[in-house]
């Protein structure tokens, strides 16, 4: 029986976000500071010809963990985005669906902006 986690034909050991479930329940992150960290979820559209997009800033991982947990909330978006910065963006405005994942995952988010 094939493993249910591959990535173009590569068996991965564990799930990417995994890690991320695994670390909600005691609320500490793999930077080393608590979730109470500030965690924002926002919509922005300045430079990107009037498209809107939800940007998540404040959250206090490494460059890999924003990767996994970005391509987990595209995932659960069903649409495209990126990690820059230090920030994931995802097209569209999806800032609920977002702060809901995100409270499960241990995060305090908030939505900011109007």
């Amino acid at each position: 029986m094939k493993p249910t986690y591959t990535f173009r034909g590569v068996v991965m050991k564990t799930d990417p976000a995994a890690r991320l479930k695994a670390l909600a329940p005691n609320g500490k992150t793999p930077a080393g500071g608590t979730a109470k960290a500030r965690v924002r979820v926002g919509r922005e559209t300045a430079g990107r010809s009037g498209k809107g997009v939800t940007v998540i800033t404040g959250l206090p991982l490494s460059a890999q963990e924003l990767e996994a947990l970005g391509t987990r909330l595209k995932k659960l978006c069903g649409a495209g985005g990126a990690v820059r910065d230090g920030t994931i963006e995802i097209q569209g405005d999806h800032r609920d669906r977002l702060v809901q994942e995100l409270v499960k995952l241990g995060f305090e988010a908030q939505r900011s902006g109007g």
